[in-house]
């Protein structure tokens, strides 16, 4: 009899968990820098903008304090973490502050895979949530505070943009204290993280795999240990470019949207540079830094460019010219991906974009080509659909109460 109240009780827990978390999705690579959403944070509620990155949620002042008016900055409440709370102890850091007294507050240290940076300390607060059944949450979740008033508490950027000028960030990463793995733990909903961004400022970012498709996904497997920015990475990965292989083989891979900018070892993008100019030749294209008849769109150069490939064993991982391609405000289109080699990136290659899925219960990371340009239509039997009539830039209330 226990047994069995035990089996009941387990998939009753299941069942409560298959829910699922929408957000909009708004920026871009150009000329932003940055992708965000909107989260309703404190009781009463209140609305942050929040930078997406694959670490833990982040609040506060940017390195660039005067970026951010004070009125949109979070402000605690006398309810930091102590150092001695598991969350904090749980932290996969390369770095851990001694824990002197039990009730110090839990500082932290992030990095990124792009050489950026979050310093801060841990707090617990309410977030009100609506999810898509349209019934509201309300658990009380430990992010990341960065404090204006305390030297050296803040983000750092090395790419083209400074700090993006949001209240913070929100941590989708695979550590203890990520919002996926917290909502998992309470049963809101399953660790798993779909993101997909598109070519013109949107997108939408869930919580749960009510998303994910039955089929028609191209899956590879996690890192079975997270590092200290919890990326997902994979090894030995072949570039392709058109379908056709290159000399550049045995790279490493890592998804991580800590960083909003896509980089290439100085080898792969001078092979890739190198492809783009021997197919440009002949073209009314030029390689060249000065104004010339400008460009409205990506599209109306996109028949010159050929997809870029890389290959994970049998797995392909395709990026067409749209995805790796931006339009300057001056006209000029441009390539959107950055030489890691100038900020020390030599050995991996860091990509965005697409739709990713992000499945912390399986161990495993996904992709599959999308429209992210709409909202996924989430009163379909099966996940992954999304529904042509719900464009923007009619904003649904997922996520937001």
């Amino acid at each position: 009899m226990g047994l069995l109240l035990l089996h009941l009780l387990l998939i009753l827990l299941l069942l409560l968990q298959n829910h699922l978390l929408v957000f909009p999705v708004s920026g871009n690579v150009y000329p932003l820098g940055y992708y965000y959403v909107l989260l309703n944070i404190e009781n009463p509620p209140k609305v942050f903008d929040l930078d997406i990155a694959l670490a833990v949620i982040s609040l506060g002042s940017n390195a660039m304090p005067l970026a951010t008016p004070r009125d949109s900055q979070y402000k605690p409440n006398h309810n930091t973490l102590p150092c001695s709370h598991m969350l904090c102890s749980g932290l996969d850091l390369p770095q851990r502050r001694p824990c002197l007294d039990p009730q110090d507050q839990c500082d932290y240290e992030i990095g990124y895979s792009d050489h950026g940076s979050s310093l801060g300390a841990l707090v617990t607060d309410e977030f009100p949530l609506r999810l898509e059944n349209g019934s509201t949450t309300h658990p009380h979740l430990t992010f990341g505070f960065i404090s204006l008033f305390r030297c050296g508490y803040d983000q750092q950027s090395p790419g083209p943009h400074p700090p993006p000028p949001t209240a913070g960030m929100l941590g989708l990463g695979r550590g203890k204290t990520s919002i996926s793995s917290q909502l998992s733990s309470l049963g809101v909903t399953k660790n798993v993280i779909v993101h997909c961004l598109s070519h013109n400022g949107k997108g939408f970012l869930s919580i749960g795999d009510e998303l994910v498709p039955s089929s028609g996904v191209t899956w590879t497997s996690l890192a079975l240990k997270s590092t200290s920015h919890n990326n997902s990475r994979g090894r030995g990965i072949e570039l392709l470019y058109n379908d056709k292989t290159t000399s550049v083989k045995g790279l490493n891979f890592i998804f991580d949207s800590g960083s909003s900018y896509t980089y290439f070892n100085a080898e792969t993008y001078q092979a890739i540079l190198c492809h783009i100019r021997t197919d440009l030749k002949g073209t009314a294209l030029m390689d060249t830094k000065e104004d010339k008849k400008p460009l409205e769109s990506v599209y109306d150069v996109k028949k010159y460019f050929k997809t870029i490939t890389l290959r994970f064993g049998s797995q392909l991982f395709q990026v067409p010219p749209e995805s790796y391609l931006i339009t300057t405000e001056k006209g000029s289109v441009c390539l959107g991906i950055l030489n890691g080699a100038e900020i020390g990136l030599d050995d991996y290659s860091i990509i965005g974009g697409i739709i990713v899925i992000y499945d912390d219960e399986k161990q495993r990371i996904g992709w599959i080509p999308s429209d992210c340009d709409v909202l996924p239509n989430v009163n379909q039997d099966h996940g992954g659909d999304l529904s042509k009539e719900e464009a923007y830039p009619i904003q649904r209330d997922f996520g937001l109460i």
